[in-house]
Order: structure tokens, then C-alpha cells, then sequence
């Protein structure tokens, strides 16, 4: 099965016929990881454990290792993420903006990659 290639907070993409774009490989992979780490727990009626929902630290108190573990742990959960190497996670907060970099090896092709985003209000 195809995913449709959709950014959280943005629009379906269209293809060039005018139908709804697919997405495959790194970039596939990186909404996938994304869509995980925006959603919130309990969003998802038939996956209630799906999401690690990063909005709620925006502006509250922050122990910055429970969120990497947190991340760490939600996006090993995704099949384009390889284990090994592990994978590199950075998270700041300054003012109401979390920014987070993630640094890890795309398990199907073994390829290195970078995401990095910005969660506010």
C-alpha cells in the first residue's frame, strides 16, 4: 500500500494529472517519522498508543532526556528507521518553540538523513 504524500500541517500534494500524489523512499520515510512524533496519543481511534505528541512540551517545563528517550523510542517503531547506527537526537527549547534534530540511517537503503523541525503553538 501507497502513502499519500501529505506533510503534517500541510496540503495533500497533487500529482501532476491532478490526482493525489504518492510518496516513496527517503521522503516516504520522513513524513512517516514525523506524522509519529506530532501525533498525539489517543488521536488515532484504532491506534491509541500511536504518537508521541511533542505539542504538549511546547512552553511547559522540560526534562529534555525523557523527550529524546521518548523520540528514541517512537520512531524505532517506524520500519524506515534502522536500529544501528543509533540514532542521533538533539531537542532545545527556547521561548514557546521546541526544535528538534534527528540524525538517523534509513533502514531500506542504509542511506544517512537529517530531520530537523520545530513544534510551537
Amino acid at each position: 500500500m501507497n502513502d499519500l504524500n501529505h506533510y503534517v500541517g500541510g496540503d495533500l500534494s497533487l500529482s501532476p494529472t491532478g490526482g493525489l500524489s504518492p510518496v516513496f523512499g527517503l521522503d516516504r520515510g520522513k513524513q512517516r517519522v514525523l506524522r509519529r512524533l506530532i501525533t498525539n496519543p489517543g488521536d488515532y481511534l484504532f491506534h491509541t498508543e500511536y504518537g508521541a505528541g511533542l505539542g504538549q512540551y511546547v512552553g511547559a517545563l522540560m526534562n529534555i532526556p525523557q523527550i529524546i528517550a521518548l523520540i528514541r523510542g517512537q520512531i524505532l517503531l517506524e520500519d524506515c528507521v534502522a536500529a544501528t547506527p543509533k540514532p542521533a537526537i538533539s531537542v532545545s527549547s527556547q521561548n514557546d518553540t521546541l526544535s528538534v534534530s534527528i540524525g538517523y540511517t534509513d533502514a531500506p537503503s542504509g542511506e544517512p538523513l537529517t530531520l530537523s523541525f520545530e513544534v510551537n503553538r
